[in-house]
């Protein structure tokens, strides 16, 4: 943790107790940043604490960790999160689960919304789409996920034929607000603050992928508290209802 000294020492005249405030580095998915932008200026200006954001996609970060990176605190799914844990890389605990974050399709606002409510209903908006957008498999959870999808819906090479591959952070909504594609599949916490697109709704139950994302705070940070605190007030009873309206459910 690189405590900051400028503007650090934050004095109490009150207790007269010198506060030594932190710089947080941070490294997240995609998947709670419009949570984060939410929720990180309150609990800097309750801590005095700067929290600083690396957003990238998830193959990214595990290519990133295993590079040798040393951010303070990582924010991912929480299976691949379980994975840096076994290999030394992120402490045991805390560990918490921030929500739960599901797939949805969405359309440019004002365009009509798609029936998705079956897996039939699905698969034809597909057939039917001119062009489509979502993250690219292999990069992301939910870009591996649809891949297998589509393959399961057997429409695997009509996508292919019309899909740009881009991920939400890299100009997948874009893409849809500019008319480049016809309808996008995100992650819904990716997409329900962005304007100019609109959720048509989540892909049916029987395909659909459920994401726990977790926080946690990285073995090699020598002074891990405040990344400890940021992680408590993440996940403090009191502001379940921003994590709700940015598109996550409550992870049990």
């Amino acid at each position: 943790m690189r405590a900051s000294v400028l503007a650090a020492l934050g004095l109490s005249i009150i207790s007269g107790s010198t506060v030594l405030a932190a710089d947080i580095r941070v490294m997240s998915g995609g998947a709670p940043k419009e949570v984060l932008a939410v929720l990180t200026p309150e609990f800097e200006k309750q801590t005095g604490h700067k929290v600083h954001f690396t957003y990238i996609v998830i193959s990214q970060i595990q290519q990133q960790l295993a590079a040798g990176a040393k951010p303070d605190m990582v924010l991912m799914p929480a299976p691949a999160l379980e994975a840096q844990v076994k290999a030394g890389v992120m402490r045991e605990a805390p560990r918490p689960n921030l929500g739960i974050v599901r797939i949805g399709l969405v359309v440019r606002e004002g365009a009509a919304k798609p029936d998705i409510s079956t897996l039939e209903k699905l698969k034809q908006t597909m057939l039917d789409a001119k062009s489509v957008v979502h993250a690219t498999p292999g990069a992301t959870p939910s870009g591996t996920h649809l891949g297998k999808v589509w393959e399961q819906l057997g429409i695997a090479d009509a996508v292919k034929a019309k899909a740009t591959h881009r991920n939400a952070l890299d100009g997948g909504v874009a893409a849809i607000t500019k008319g480049e594609a016809e309808i996008g599949l995100y992650p819904v916490s990716e997409v329900i603050s962005e304007k100019g697109v609109a959720l048509a709704g989540l892909i049916p139950a029987e395909v659909q992928l459920n994401t726990v994302y977790a926080a946690g705070v990285l073995a090699a940070n020598p002074a891990p508290d405040p990344a400890m605190a940021f992680i408590r007030f993440l996940t403090d009873p009191a502001n379940a209802a921003h994590w709700t309206r940015g598109g996550f459910d409550a992870a049990k």
